[in-house]
């Protein structure tokens, strides 16, 4: 007898269960069906639904029309915020440009231009914050995390994109003292940008950071190899020199 109250207790809590569902559903339902026919209204020219079914048809392709319509404006509404923002970056007004590329941000979430520009303009804001307080090293530290996290996303789009891994990797170097996490970035533009004597650079200076004198010295010797310039060739030859040195104390 006990066992048969249990079921049938089971029985009714699930039909209540499946009941409410329901319920929620046709109300959610409704209230769509609801909004929709208060859009259709608003474009019928007198003010209520259409009485035909080709009235409604119609309707609803000028309401889809608006919808495109709107789309459209938006994505334009985003180029506009986006050339703003390059603008503003070129003349160093780096505050604004990030105004303006969390507004370019908000109409495409998926360009990896846009948060790589969001990088370059955080850095340049924190390197500007001197610290004579402790309000200014926080600002600062937050946007060096903004703009880390900003070309950590770039990445997240777009795994090839050049600038960001060049970006975070000076980041990581010159402001923030991680080179170990430089390198795997440096190592990959490098085999995209082979070419790229300032990467190079970067990417000995991390290896000698962390001590990794051997790559260091290889890197230098891939610099002098490479380049024509002689005052780049001389710069490599002593910042190699000195590394040997390192090499046989």
């Amino acid at each position: 007898m006990k066992r048969l109250k249990e079921i049938i207790l089971a029985i009714i809590i699930i039909a209540v269960t499946v009941a409410l569902i329901n319920y929620m559903y046709r109300n959610q339902a409704g209230k769509y069906s609801r909004e929709l026919a208060k859009r259709i209204a608003e474009l019928s020219p007198r003010g209520g639904p259409p009485e035909t079914i080709e009235g409604l048809r119609q309707a609803i392709a000028l309401y889809e029309d608006q919808i495109e319509r709107n789309v459209r404006e938006g994505a334009q509404t985003g180029v506009y915020w986006k050339i703003l923002a390059i603008r503003l970056a070129d003349k160093n007004l780096h505050n604004d440009a990030l105004g303006a590329l969390e507004r370019a941000i908000y109409y495409n979430t998926e360009d990896a231009i846009l948060f790589y520009l969001t990088g370059v303009s955080a850095a340049n804001i924190a390197k500007s914050l001197v610290g004579f307080s402790a309000a200014d090293e926080r600002e600062r530290e937050r946007y060096y995390k903004l703009s880390e996290a900003s070309y950590l996303r770039a990445l997240e789009i777009d795994v090839t994109y050049t600038k960001p891994m060049y970006g975070l990797s000076v980041l990581y170097v010159f402001e923030l003292d991680r080179p170990q996490d430089a390198i795997p970035y440096l190592e990959r533009y490098l085999t995209i940008q082979s070419y790229d004597v300032s990467a190079m650079f970067v990417l000995a200076r991390a290896y000698y950071m962390t001590e990794n004198f051997i790559k260091a010295v290889e890197q230098y010797d891939r610099i002098i190899s490479r380049t024509k310039d002689q005052k780049i060739r001389e710069e490599a030859l002593i910042n190699r020199d000195i590394i040997q040195g390192r090499l046989y104390e």
